[in-house]
């Protein structure tokens, strides 16, 4: 969801992949399974992106709740990535904001800030399953997850919404630890963006869906537009829009610390 992250693979990689596509169906060793996986997570981003838009939570019986944000993302050079969310309103969850640090080893750390107790506090690996701010993303879920933490197996061709996509089946290695038992992908082969996301806990029908609505190429790079995700037994759906966002600015490493996330001061002055 996501929100993939340096990226060099160009899209003549996605060309490879599209005249490889019967080649692929029934693959059993996973080695085409986990190129594609490397591609997708490597396809070209930016050195790092600042992006204004809204999270809008919808659930049977009840008004939509929307929320403006702002996030911040950073591709320091060595494998690795850093982000910040920041939500600016409404009032009752203004500046509270999440930095992500995924490392080139796979491993992820993450920091919490609620301004109504002016701290930061670490997220814990046993809350990696818990609802991000009340929505239908969990934190794992704004995790970037590195390639080799999965198997993976293509399962072939599909239309999804008028579109030949590649599907993706990718189950976390022995270990992980992660909230899901695996996850099925549709990836779009110009973009190599997954437009649809089934992902399972366990059970042989998916929990939670996530879809992209919409795809736009700004300053070079495909972006995500539109995105929702739903609980496909609540019905509850957020949906992710973008009003606008911006690629290579220079962004600072100073900004995805504790100081920056604890302080909106710091990172207002990057807003577009």
């Amino acid at each position: 969801m996501s929100f993939n992250m340096s990226r060099w693979i160009g899209f003549a990689v996605a060309a490879v992949f599209c005249l490889g596509t019967a080649a692929w169906a029934g693959d059993d060793t996973g080695e085409a399974g986990l190129e594609l996986a490397r591609a997708v997570h490597e396809r070209p981003d930016g050195g790092d992106a600042i992006t204004r838009g809204t999270m809008t939570l919808t659930e049977p019986g009840r008004s939509p709740r929307t929320r403006d944000t702002f996030e911040y993302r950073l591709d320091p050079g060595e494998g690795g990535r850093l982000s910040l969310i920041r939500f600016t309103s409404p009032a009752d969850i203004a500046d509270t904001g999440l930095l992500v640090h995924d490392h080139p080893d796979g491993t992820t750390d993450q920091w919490l800030y609620l301004p109504a107790m002016d701290r930061v506090r670490r997220v814990a690996s046993d809350r990696r399953g818990g609802r991000f701010v009340g929505s239908d993303l969990y934190f794992e879920d704004l995790e970037d997850r590195a390639p080799e933490r999965d198997h993976h197996r293509l399962l072939g061709e599909e239309e999804w919404q008028g579109i030949a996509t590649h599907v993706l089946e990718s189950v976390p290695v022995a270990g992980d630890g992660s909230v899901y038992s695996r996850r099925v992908r549709w990836i779009h082969p110009e973009t190599l963006i997954p437009v649809r996301i089934d992902l399972y806990r366990g059970g042989e029908e998916p929990i939670k869906r996530f879809e992209v609505r919409r795809i736009e190429r700004v300053q070079g790079y495909w972006t995500e537009m539109e995105s929702t995700m739903t609980d496909l037994e609540s019905g509850h759906e957020t949906r992710l829009t973008v009003e606008k966002v911006v690629y290579d600015q220079g962004l600072p490493e100073s900004l995805f610390t504790a100081r920056g996330l604890a302080d909106p001061e710091l990172e207002r002055q990057y807003r577009p």
